[in-house]
């Protein structure tokens, strides 16, 4: 029962904290005049996913990699969740369209987070174990695949925007000066700390549950933990679409998962051995089926037709039972 109560009352705190870290990332980019698929494929993107690079880190300093890697792949998997959810229950004029043609410029983002975590996948199952300065040839790769698609990510943007004047705000506002922007970096940083505080508590209750459950932290870590440090995404992604913002849910998400990927290599470079030939080759499994449901939602953009038949056709609907899906899977192989 303590284990339990430990485990709520950390991922509150890492939930408002990371609402916290949102607030604050948007005002840095609202006083830095950024636009909002920058904004949601980076910053918003690097934000949310914050709660999971600090409970991974804890998670692997406890020589825990197995929670370590399936909280931030099941992390992917309920991101991609909250949008499919929102999208089709959310009651605006967007409803049922975020993986429609309307956001066919958002396939680029998702087919990196495709290509990365195709990477970590094969990292787990080839079970490879070339390394140069303590970190896995994969992990290199995953580096460089990111810095790519970022490059890509901020030329499409470019190609987007139809004037360099068109956010109507200057980079940085002379008339309101410097302190709003002073005062949002310290907000971001103390929310931070917030988060680096609470992640030790969240992995002490995940591992006392995975063990006493016999589920195993594999299935916890993609799970229970991945549900706790993907609220922040849920809460920033609510927002968007109440906002009138899908271009924001939507990079956010994908963002986030790309950024997911992306953690893998410090947590590489933290444990002692290979990460990847440490881990169980569930892991896979989970990945294999970001891939799939990503995939889905490409295809969704691709489709030009507007009436679309729910459960027949790429829909939210569709990649939402899909993914329930691949947790039944894992919750059996479990």
């Amino acid at each position: 029962m303590v284990m339990i109560i430990q485990f709520i009352i950390s991922a509150v705190v890492i939930i408002l904290a990371g609402i916290s870290l949102t607030k604050f990332a948007d005002k840095i980019a609202e006083e830095t005049g950024w636009g909002r698929m920058l904004v949601g494929s980076l910053l918003l993107a690097g934000a949310t996913s914050l709660p999971e690079l600090m409970v991974d880190l804890k998670a692997v300093s406890m020589d825990l990699p197995d929670l370590a890697v399936g909280d931030l792949l099941g992390s992917s998997l309920f991101n991609l969740l909250i949008l499919a959810t929102l999208d089709f229950a959310f009651p605006s004029a967007f409803r049922r369209t975020a993986f429609s043609p309307m956001f066919l410029h958002h396939s680029l983002a998702a087919m990196i987070t495709v290509v990365l975590t195709a990477i970590v996948g094969m990292a787990i199952i080839s079970r490879l174990n070339y390394s140069w300065f303590g970190i896995n040839m994969f992990s290199w790769i995953v580096v460089i695949v990111y810095l790519y698609g970022l490059r890509l990510i901020h030329l499409e943007s470019n190609e987007r925007i139809d004037s360099p004047t068109s956010s109507g705000q200057p980079v940085l506002s002379v008339v309101r000066g410097y302190r709003p922007l002073i005062l949002a970096f310290i907000g971001y940083i103390a929310s931070a700390l917030v988060i680096v505080a609470a992640a030790p508590f969240l992995v002490h209750a995940a591992d006392q549950f995975a063990n006493e459950s016999g589920l195993g932290h594999t299935f916890i870590g993609t799970t229970l933990v991945a549900l706790a440090t993907s609220l922040p995404e849920l809460v920033a992604t609510l927002a968007a679409f109440r906002m009138g913002a899908p271009d924001l849910a939507l990079g956010n998400i994908f963002g986030s998962n790309a950024f997911n990927m992306l953690l893998i290599v410090p947590l590489d470079f933290m444990y002692a051995g290979n990460i990847f030939s440490t881990v169980k080759t569930i892991h896979a499994v989970t990945a294999f089926g970001i891939i799939a449901v990503t995939s889905i939602a490409v295809v969704g953009q691709l489709y030009r037709k507007k009436d679309r038949s729910r459960f027949t056709e790429p829909s939210s609907e569709i990649i939402a039972v899909m993914i329930l899906l691949i947790l039944f899977l894992l919750y059996s192989m479990s």
